[in-house]
């Protein structure tokens, strides 16, 4: 069986490039495609040092820092990849790739993502981000992303079966495409971290620094609470707009080496995550780590991270995007944080563990290889 595996864009590796690697140690003789290639020579080693098939973009100007800008040209990029001679096709998308084309004795399978968040429901936030929510250049937008929607909703009619990486997903699958998907969450390299049982006093945040990630919004709440410290390690485009806000209890790491971020997790009292994420690892990590997670009460968190409703609570939730509803669930986790056990936490975490995420892919890709070959 000759398989080609296809992912959207290869540049760092983060949450969906973890998949992208369980898939390839699965699949090891499989042939890679990605729309463009610009990994450093010392990340390779996840993707096995394979050689990636590209397409046309990967030689357009500037696409190295700016290959999202030719989002217009990805649904014909993605159209030129010819997996003719292959019998089995898996796409890891989060975008486009998935529109892919394939003939009707080949099977493709979809582990998604996320259907492309800034072209279906998340649009307006997206444009909004972007400063593109009005003039000329709004409008220039709004027009690519109905275009986009609609090359979107016709491929999926190319997929014999969608995996989603959480039931959030699946959701929206159904929303967007009207199919039924079946959900596998993704690897958390559980074995990295270790449980600390005894936290020091200070609350921890970490990702990219982007608007959709919400840190403004807990530096905010913790610039309310002068008696609580908070740690927030990464960097991105709004790091110095957020290190003006800060106050003397906020401490801004920027990047920091993954030792580093482990460090933080196991000392810090909780974790703090206000993203509306499809799944989200971080929330993980830290559980894995023994340290509770206080959570925007939305996305895959909910499926992540048991509340307080649960008899063996890993965390609390808040549900409005506002300082306040943060600080009422900061100090909720204080009067309460007896209830949540480093244990418990890193109990829940092993539901993820990558072991896990490949013994249910390589059943579900067996069992959706036989159906569909005695379909046919």
């Amino acid at each position: 069986m000759r398989i080609a595996i296809i992912h959207d864009w290869l540049t760092v590796y983060a949450g969906a490039e973890r998949v992208l690697e369980q898939i390839l140690g699965l699949y090891p003789d499989a042939d890679l495609f990605s729309l463009v290639d610009f990994l450093p020579n010392h990340q390779r080693e996840f993707i096995h040092n394979k050689p990636v098939t590209t397409s046309f973009i990967q030689n357009l100007p500037f696409a190295k820092s700016r290959y999202r800008q030719y989002l217009p040209l990805m649904p014909l990029a993605v159209e030129q990849f010819d997996v003719s001679g292959y019998d089995l096709v898996i796409t890891s998308s989060y975008a486009v790739v998935k529109g892919v084309l394939t003939g009707p004795d080949q099977i493709h399978i979809s582990y998604v993502h996320s259907p492309i968040r800034y072209a279906w429901d998340l649009q307006h936030q997206y444009l909004r981000e972007g400063g593109l929510d009005r003039g000329l250049k709004g409008w220039i937008a709004k027009l690519i992303l109905h275009k986009i929607r609609m090359w979107d909703y016709r491929t999926a009619n190319g997929i014999d079966y969608f995996i989603a990486n959480s039931n959030f997903v699946a959701r929206r699958i159904w929303k967007v495409y009207r199919r039924e998907s079946t959900v596998i969450y993704p690897p958390v390299d559980i074995d990295s971290f270790a449980v600390r049982v005894n936290k020091e006093d200070f609350y921890l945040t970490a990702s990219r620094i982007v608007p959709y990630k919400k840190i403004g919004l807990i530096v905010k709440a913790f610039a309310a609470m002068p008696n609580r410290e908070l740690v927030v390690i990464g960097d991105g485009p709004d790091f110095q707009k957020i290190k003006t806000k800060a106050t003397s209890n906020v401490t801004l790491l920027g990047y920091q080496p993954f030792a580093t971020l482990i460090d933080y997790m196991q000392r810090a009292r909780a974790f703090i995550f206000a993203a509306e994420e499809d799944f989200g690892i971080l929330p993980v990590e830290a559980q894995a780590c023994g340290t509770p997670v206080i959570a925007y009460g939305k996305g895959g968190a909910l499926e992540t991270v048991r509340g307080f409703d649960s008899q063996r609570p890993t965390g609390i939730f808040f549900r409005k995007h506002d300082p306040q509803t943060i600080i009422a669930a900061v100090e909720t986790f204080e009067k309460e944080k007896s209830r949540i056990k480093p244990a418990i936490c890193r109990e829940n975490a092993m539901r993820f563990a990558s072991g896990r995420f490949r013994e249910e892919f390589s059943s579900f890709v067996t069992h959706s290889w036989r159906a569909f070959k005695e379909g046919g």
